[in-house]
C-alpha cells in the first residue's frame, strides 16, 4: 500500500474543515460578544459563512436606493460573482417628497417589499423604529464582516453610509482667475465679491457641515452669522446644484459659494466648455451621504447584509466612484475622497451630527431671510 505523505494529510483535513465550517467554534471573544449583544436585544453573527449560508436559504433581496441608476448592473454584476445564488431587484428612491410617503408606508405597515433601503436626510431619525438589529458596526469590528467600521453608526449599529459628500469651490475659468479665487471662506464677504458676483444655494447642506465642527473654530454660532453676512453680499440665490454649475459654465457668473466636489466633476466631464475648475478651502466641509440599512421587516436580512457588505467593500466603493461617480465614502481606503482630503482639515457631518442636519440648514435659511432662487434669462 502506498504511503500517504503528511503533506497530503493535511490538505484532506483542510478540505474536510472548509467544507463543514460549522465545526469550526466561535473564538471566546466572539462568543462574548455574542451574547452580550443578545441581552441587548441585537443580532451578532460569528461566522461569515453562517451569514452566507443564511442568505442563501433566501435566494433573493430587493433594495430601494438613491445611486444613480447605472451603479447598479455594475453593483449586483460583481456581487453575483460572489453570490450566484442570490437575485437582486432594485428600485430607485429620490427626492424629499418620495421619502417622506416612503416613512408614511412604513409607518403603515406597506413597505415590506423592500430589504435594504436608503434612509434620507430630512427623516432620519424616524427610520430607526424600523431598522433590523444587526450589530453590524460589531461584527465589522471583530472581522466577521468586512465593512469599515467608521463607516457603521455607533449609535444604530445596523445602519453604514456608502459615500461622502465632498464641498468645494466651483468657478469660471475663463471669467475668474485661480489668484483671485477665494482661498478662505471668509473671502467671499470681500467687497469685491458684493452685488451678484456668486450663486448661494437655498438648500445649504453644506452650512450643516460648518456648523457640526466648533473644533474647527467653526460651529453653529459662526454658521449663522456667515450665513447672515453671505446675505449682505447681495448673491445670486439659486436652487439646484446641477443647474448652478451649468451656468457657471455658461458664463452667467463667475462663482459658485459651494458645491458637491461629484457634482461639478460629473457636469465638467459633460461640458463641451470644459470651462469649470474647483477649489478646496480647509476646513473641508463633507457629509456622509447614502445611507442604507437593512428594514427590520425583511424576508431576506441576511442576503440584505451580503450586499450592504458588498457595497461597502473595496469593489462595491471603486464601483460607486466610477459610476455614482466620485461618491465613495471617506473611510474607504480607495475612494478618491480619501485621497483628496488626506493632509487636510475637514468638517465632516457624521453620524454624530447628522440628525441635525435638517435644523442646521433651517437656521441657515433663516439666516438668509428666507431667500426664493431667481429666475435667470435663457
Amino acid at each position: 500500500m502506498k504511503a500517504v505523505s503528511k503533506t497530503s494529510v493535511l490538505v484532506l483535513l483542510l478540505s474536510f474543515f472548509m467544507a463543514r465550517p460549522d465545526l469550526f467554534a466561535a473564538s471566546p471573544s466572539l462568543a462574548g460578544a455574542k451574547k452580550e449583544d443578545e441581552a441587548k436585544g441585537l443580532i451578532f453573527e460569528t461566522s461569515h459563512q453562517e451569514i452566507v449560508n443564511k442568505a442563501k436559504e433566501a435566494g433573493k433581496i430587493r433594495v430601494l436606493s438613491s445611486l444613480e441608476a447605472n451603479v447598479y448592473p455594475h453593483m449586483i454584476s460583481s456581487f453575483k460573482k460572489k453570490y450566484p445564488f442570490i437575485e437582486v431587484a432594485v428600485a430607485e428612491t429620490t427626492g424629499t417628497d418620495t421619502a417622506q410617503r416612503f416613512i408614511l408606508e412604513l409607518k403603515a405597515g406597506r413597505a415590506s417589499e423592500f430589504d435594504l433601503v436608503q434612509l434620507s436626510y430630512d427623516f432620519y431619525p424616524e427610520y430607526l423604529p424600523y431598522l433590523k438589529k444587526f450589530d453590524i458596526l460589531g461584527m465589522a469590528e471583530n472581522g466577521v464582516i468586512g465593512i469599515p467600521p467608521k463607516m457603521v453608526d455607533p449609535n444604530n449599529r445596523g445602519i453604514v453610509a456608502l459615500g461622502t459628500g465632498l464641498f468645494v469651490v466651483p468657478y469660471n475659468k475663463t471669467l475668474i482667475s485661480a489668484e483671485k479665487v477665494p482661498t478662505r471662506w471668509e473671502d467671499f464677504l470681500k467687497p469685491e465679491f458684493k452685488g451678484k458676483k456668486f450663486f448661494v444655494d437655498i438648500r445649504p447642506f453644506p452650512y450643516a457641515a460648518f456648523a457640526s465642527c466648533p473644533e474647527e473654530g467653526l460651529g453653529v454660532e459662526w454658521m449663522v452669522n456667515y450665513a447672515k453676512k453671505i446675505r449682505e453680499q447681495e448673491p445670486i440665490w439659486t436652487r439646484g446644484f446641477s443647474r448652478t454649475l451649468t451656468a457657471i459654465d455658461a458664463g452667467e457668473a463667475a462663482l459658485d459659494s459651494v458645491n458637491y466636489y461629484h457634482t461639478t466633476m460629473r457636469v465638467k466631464k459633460g461640458s463641451p466648455k470644459d470651462n469649470l475648475e474647483v477649489r478646496f478651502i480647509e476646513p473641508v466641509p463633507a457629509e456622509l451621504i447614502e445611507p442604507e440599512m437593512v428594514l427590520g421587516t425583511s424576508r431576506n436580512p441576511y442576503a440584505a447584509l451580503l450586499f450592504l457588505e458588498h457595497e461597502a467593500s473595496p469593489e462595491g466603493q471603486k464601483i460607486i466612484d466610477d459610476y455614482e461617480p466620485l461618491k465613495a465614502s471617506i473611510y474607504s481606503p480607495v475612494s478618491t475622497a480619501a485621497r483628496l482630503v488626506a493632509g487636510k482639515r475637514v468638517c465632516f457631518n457624521g453620524f454624530k451630527t447628522f440628525q441635525n442636519t435638517g435644523k442646521w440648514m433651517q437656521m441657515a435659511v433663516e439666516a438668509f431671510g428666507f431667500p426664493r432662487a431667481e429666475e435667470r434669462k435663457k
